[in-house]
Parts: C-alpha cells; structure tokens; sequence
C-alpha cells in the first residue's frame, strides 16, 4: 500500500465505522487463509516440442509435447486461439455464440517446420516451440505471442500462467479499460482487479473500477486488438519498443499478461480502427442506446438533502436559462443508505416530485448500490434469502452468507453470477419505477466492502455460483458489477419493454456496453483529474464502451472557476456530461462560480443542446458499428505518428475535433490537425493539415474544428433539425451521417447519407439514394486558409 492509500484507510478507521471495517477486514482476512493456503510447490510447463496437428474447421489444433494450442478463425476476420483445450465459451464477454469458423481458413504446414492458418485478413503462423506470430495478408508482422509457461500446484489448484509477446517498435499501447494515466498506455504495469481506490484518484492511480483485458495496438504496420478472455485477477507490464535501439537494430514493444488462474485464450481482431471496433463490438455486443434525453445535460449530487434542495436546483437551472435533462439521487435520499428504500422525511412524495420535474423536462435517476443490509425483516433482505435453495447471497468456503461493511452497515451481497439471482434482482427495479426515476446509476459494485486493511472487497475465497459452473471471488470479481448490470438491464427491459433502458455502472468487464455505459468515478477535483476525465473516456470508447463521461469538477474539494470552467467545456462535447460532486465538497451548480463562469458555461450548454441531434446520431452509429463518440485524433490516420502520440485533444465522431483546455491559465492552445482541411468554428478560419496550428482558447470557448466537407446535424433557432455543411476544400468532396431522433422506444433507425460538393462558389448537398434533402441547410466555412505553423 502506498503512502496516500494508508492515509485514506487510516481516515477511514478513524470515522464512525472504523471499527467496523477493521473486523470486517480481519474476517475477510482469516477467511482467505482458511479456503485459500499458500501455493506450496509448483511445477513449471512449457509447451515442449511440436508434436503434431489436426486441421479443423477455421484452423485446427496444433500439437505439442506438453500441450496443445486450438486455432480458429471466425467469420469476419476474428482470430481465436487458445491453449490446453480452451474452447471460446463460456464467456461473460461474448454476445451469446461464438461466431462461425471461417470454412476459407485452413490449416497447413508451413515452410520452417510449423504450422499457418491463411484468411483473407491475417495470417496466423504457429512456430515448432509454440510461438504464434499474427501476419498481414503481406507478411508484415503485427503481433508475435511468445511461447507462455504455466505453473501448476503440486497439490492442485489454479494454474497461473504468463503471455510474453511482442509489437513492432513504433506501436503504442491503449485500452485496458479506464486507465486514468492514459489514453496511450506507457511503460508500466497495470492491475486488471476492479478496485475502488479508496475515494478520490488522478493520474498515477491503478487499478481503477473497470478494468479489462483489452489491448488495442497500433503500428505502421496496421492497428489490432488483443483480448485475453480471462476474467480472473491479474496484471499487464507494457513496454513501448524502440526504434534503432543498439547498433541500429529495432527493439520490439513488449506486452506480458500474467493471470492467477482461469484459461489462456485470446481473440484478435485486425484492420482499420472502425473495423477493429466494428469487428470486436460483433464478438462482445452491440452497446447499448440511450435514450435521447440521456444525451443532455446531467446534474448530480451526493447531498441534496431533501425535495426542496431538489426543486430550488431545478428552479435555478430554469431561471437562468440553463439546460437540464436529468437529475440524479444518490445514497443520502435512501431510508438509512438501504437500497431501494426512500427517507420519507426528505422525500415524502418521490413520485410526485418526478412527475413534477418530468412536465419542466428533467427526468430522476436514482443510484443503486448491490449491497444490502443484513437485516432480517427487511424487504430486499428477506426476499433474497429466499431465492432458490440457498438464497441469493454469496457465501463463503464454509457455506456462510458473507457479510461485509458498506454504507447501511453490516451488508450481504447478492451473487449476480447466478441467473435466478439476475431475474430477482431484476424484478427489484419495479419499486424503483414505481418512485418515478427515469433511469440507474450503478454504484459500489466492484463490488466494495469497507476495509481498514488490504482488498477493499470480499474475500477472494468467497463462492459464486458463475452460471452454474462453480467457482471462487479470484474469478467473480471482476465481472461483479457486468452481471449486475445485465440483471438491472434485464429487469428494466421486462417491466418497461417499451423504452429503451437507461443504466450506466461504475464497475464492468468486456461487454458492458451490451447493458449500458459508465463514468469516471470519485475522479479527483484538480488539473490533474480533468486530464484523467479525458484519458478515461478515450481508453473505455476503444475497449468498446462508448457512452461514458466524468463528474464534472472532480469528486472532491473545491474547483476554482477556472478549473470547473474548463472541465464544463469538455463535459459538453462528451457522452455523458454530468457534474457531480461529494456531500462534503464545493457545490457544481454553474452560478455558484461567479457571473462570468455562469455566462460561458451557459454558451457550452447551448452549443451542447444545438448538437443534440450530432449526439443521437452517434448514439446510433456506435450501436450500429462500434465506433466511439469520442475517439483518438489518429481514429481515421493510425499511420500518422504525431498523432497516435496526441492526448489532449479528440475526434467527436467523423465531423469535430475538440481540443479541451488542460492547463491553469492557458488562454492559447496547440492543435495538431489530422490531413486535410479543418475549420475554427468560432472564427470560420480554415486550416491546412496535417500539422500544428495554435488557436485562440479566451474563458468563453474551447477550440472546436469542423472537418471540411462534413454534415452535422444541429438543432436550429427554431427547435427544429437541420443540416450545418462545412465548404469542401476545392476538387475534394464531403458528406455525413443523420440519424433521426425516433423517440426512447424500439423503433428501427434510418441512417441517411449526404454527401457535400464544392461547384465554384457555389456548394451541393444532396442525400444518397436519389431523396429528397427535406432539411434546412445552413452552409459554413468559405474563407480563406491559414498555413499550419511550423515544426518545432
């Protein structure tokens, strides 16, 4: 534990519950020291020399000595491989089967002695010592997997094992789910253990509350992604290569995973950016759609205190013409903290007051915590005890329900690894309908139990039922909060099948996006935590889960108007835009900073709400093919080295490149621009790329360009939907993407294409197909360009 780690438990002993959280650590301790011994004697393995191979369909199964290695390759391009006869399921990532062999793929002897697998976008080579290199179709290497070592308990137990492998020297590393230290990942090592950090976290914190094991990498040599399907605790050290490195000869980037247990098997998936994303959103889910009004702004905060704090928020917002679509409840309107519960003294009409907010267009969402009290009598309690034969709360080795600290106390948790668990659960968020909030908000579900000392978390020895298979918390854990996920999607789809559900969870896996999406956490208030928001949302959009945003002004502490300023302004060009904070922290309200940050916060809400419809179409495109809303400046250039190397600015979609302020007192800013022509739409400068312009970023605005060419769908003056066209550069042509917003339901979407051209002074919009154009077009952009500014 680190010096600011013993701090925060320290304060936390000496609150009212310490005492509590130290027994509930010593329990937690002496149960893992029951169920789990020491390892004692282990026994290395290699795979030994080849020995063989059987084609099958995809690919086949390749011998060794001391192992054996299954190679697929799947309908669309996925490659599969795996080790000691790991099949692809089950899996908590996958969306149900797993896809079809490809039946072109064959395995077949290769020149030196081993084996290849050739498809139509990769070429898997498989060595005599048990190495496979993953080849373009033109022989240009992308990744080569080392052969792994196991070591197995001489007594028995779980098998921990290693994966060593290595990527061209120029790659770079991103993903691992919400790494606060990135987007791109440097040297280091990185915990794949879902972990609250213990209240507020910045950039040096790992791991955080969602982690996965998802590298997605990119190269000259093209971009891939990398899944090692194991859900159990471990960690990955990444090492970027070197280019030239001694006597000119190139050192490789290196990427060890190191697992506790479970099974050694990985997915790649290969092409384009949009064709990774395309092609992993088709293994693990597509995500989740919003509703339309989860799309604007958000207000959260733990302490309201009561209906009338609510109302005179809501008042505030109206008075002074800010916008608001959403109001969250967090811990403190609960009876006692006790999940699905109401303080009736605080709140006594929730229903009311909901349907109040919902005629002024603010809708409630309520958190949920998985923690439940252990209190027999109580509703939730004794309705879990009662699920199935053993009740819906995981147990220990010994066949004790487990009971750890959380806010109500004394907690039980349900095991969400169970279905009949998942479907009670599920039928839970009836009485939250019934209170009229809107939507959930998953909270704590790492899961968290209070601890003076060690794993903030259960016992790792703890029992899940894991679909029935079996098996212990080392397991569970990091896929806790997923499957609770899916029970409260699952229960929402049930009692309101008409509308979309709206969930978003702090904690997940791979597939989260199937359910929901997610947000930062107790992300800490400072310059530091706003670039973390930034890293975070990234590093989630390529690891698949799109919809995500931060707290808006950090956790803790108090903002400087500057500082919540800054962070406002990006919140607005992200998915989710909420501000939140803790019940003892500064307020997050905009006037609560001064009239000048209530007048530019104002403009960000305004241009946030003209983009509305931008959003609804992103929505939609990511459920359709994957593809972030916010997405890394290199998404549509990954051979562009500047800007695989840029972190402070990001794509929203295809058509707007937003570079957020980061640093205190910065009224100017660099901006690297992607090839071809972008426009300041503050200014309508037009600028030449690819290069680096420096741009005016006064208190009022963040830089934000528009790509030439490109059709964005705003709300006009009026309220109603129509088209902002950016000129094409001369000789080149553009175009975009709409979606129309259809309402919350299921009603399928129309992707409508327009397509931009440049006639002398003149500029044509026409939609594909032949349509008609039945929108307003408003047509931007026809000054003259800037020269990017010199290097250096």
């Amino acid at each position: 534990m680190d010096g600011r780690g013993l701090v925060r438990r320290v304060g936390l002993v000496g609150s009212v519950r310490g005492l509590r959280t130290l027994r509930s650590a010593w329990r937690r301790r002496s149960a893992d020291a029951r169920a789990l011994p020491p390892r004692g004697a282990e026994r290395a393995r290699t795979p030994g020399p080849l020995t063989g191979a059987k084609p099958g369909p995809g690919g086949g199964v390749v011998r060794f000595a001391r192992s054996e290695l299954r190679i697929r390759v799947a309908v669309g391009g996925a490659v599969f491989w795996a080790w000691d006869g790991a099949g692809p399921l089950p899996s908590y990532a996958l969306a149900g089967e797993a896809p079809a062999p490809d039946p072109r793929a064959v395995l077949e002897p290769d020149k030196d002695g081993g084996w290849q697998v050739v498809s139509e976008r990769l070429t898997v080579v498989v060595s005599r010592e048990g190495a496979v290199e993953l080849r373009t179709p033109g022989g240009v290497l992308l990744r080569r997997e080392l052969p792994p070592r196991w070591w197995e308990p001489v007594g028995g137990g779980a098998v921990r094992w290693v994966q060593r492998s290595e990527v061209p020297a120029d790659a770079r590393f991103f993903g691992l789910g919400g790494r606060a230290s990135g987007p791109r990942l440097r040297d280091g090592v990185y915990g794949l253990w879902n972990t609250d950090p213990g209240g507020r976290f910045g950039p040096q914190d790992d791991p955080l509350y969602l982690t996965m094991p998802v590298q997605v990498v990119v190269s000259d040599a093209g971009t891939h992604l990398a899944f090692h399907d194991n859900t159990w605790a471990g960690r990955v050290v990444l090492h970027e290569g070197e280019e030239g490195a001694g006597s000119g000869h190139d050192r490789p980037g290196t990427s060890e995973v190191r697992m506790e247990g479970g099974p050694l098997r990985c997915w790649v998936v290969t092409g384009t950016p949009a064709r990774v994303l395309q092609g992993w959103t088709a293994l693990t889910g597509a995500p989740a759609l919003p509703p339309s009004w989860a799309l604007g702004p958000q207000h959260a905060r733990w302490g309201f205190g009561g209906e009338r704090e609510v109302r005179r928020v809501v008042a505030g917002y109206r008075e002074r013409g800010l916008a608001l679509s959403v109001l969250h409840l967090d811990i403190d309107h609960y009876d006692a903290h006790q999940v699905f519960t109401v303080d009736r003294e605080r709140f006594p009409a929730l229903p009311a007051l909901a349907e109040e907010l919902r005629g002024e267009g603010v809708r409630l969402v309520s958190i949920v915590d998985p923690a439940v009290k252990a209190r027999p009598g109580g509703a939730v309690f004794d309705g879990g005890a009662a699920v199935g034969e053993r009740g819906a709360f995981v147990r220990d080795a010994t066949g004790r329900v487990v009971v750890g600290e959380v806010w109500p106390g004394a907690c039980v948790y349900p095991d969400f690894t169970d279905p009949l668990v998942r479907d009670w659960w599920g039928s839970l968020y009836a009485e939250r309908l019934a209170q009229g909030f809107s939507g959930v908000w998953h909270d704590m579900n790492e899961p968290v139990s209070f601890a003076a000392f060690g794993d903030p978390s259960l016992p790792r020895s703890a029992r899940h039922r894991l679909e029935g298979a079996g098996g212990d918390h080392r397991e569970a854990h990091n896929v806790y909060g997923l499957a609770m996920a899916r029970a409260g999607y699952e229960g929402l789809l049930r009692l309101r099948p008409g509308e979309r559900p709206f969930l978003f969870s702090r904690s997940g896996w791979a597939g989260l996006q199937r359910y929901g999406g997610t947000w930062s956490g107790d992300v800490s208030t400072g310059w530091p935590g706003l670039r973390a928001s930034l890293s975070l949302v990234l590093g989630l959009g390529l690891c698949g889960v799109p919809y995500s945003g931060p707290d808006v002004g950090g956790f803790d502490g108090f903002p400087s108007p500057e500082l919540y300023l800054r962070w406002f302004q990006l919140g607005a060009y992200l998915p989710l835009f909420r501000t939140h904070a803790a019940i003892g922290a500064g307020r997050r309200e905009p006037w609560e900073f001064g009239a000048e940050v209530l007048e530019h916060a104002r403009a960000a809400l305004v241009e946030r709400e003209r983009l509305r419809p931008y959003f609804v179409t992103l929505s939609h495109l990511a459920r359709l093919s994957g593809a972030p809303y916010a997405r890394p400046l290199w998404w549509g250039a990954p051979g562009d080295r500047a800007l695989r190397d840029c972190e402070d600015a990001f794509l929203l979609g295809d058509a707007l490149l937003v570079a957020p302020v980061l640093e205190r007192g910065a009224v100017r800013r660099a901006v690297r621009l992607p090839r071809g022509r972008w426009y300041d739409t503050a200014t309508g400068r037009a600028y030449e790329g690819p290069g680096q312009v420096v741009l005016d970023a006064p208190p009022s605005r963040i830089p934000v360009l528009a790509r030439a060419g490109a059709v964005v769908p705003v709300l006009g003056a009026d309220g109603g939907l129509r088209l902002e066209v950016w000129a094409p550069a001369p000789g080149r042509a553009g175009g975009g993407l709409v979606v129309r917003d259809a309402g919350d339901g299921w009603e399928r979407a129309e992707v409508e294409r327009y397509t931009s051209r440049r006639e002398g002074s003149r500029v044509v919009v026409e939609r594909e197909g032949g349509a008609e154009v039945d929108l307003p077009v408003r047509v931007r952009g026809l000054e003259g360009v800037s020269p990017p500014a010199p290097e250096g």
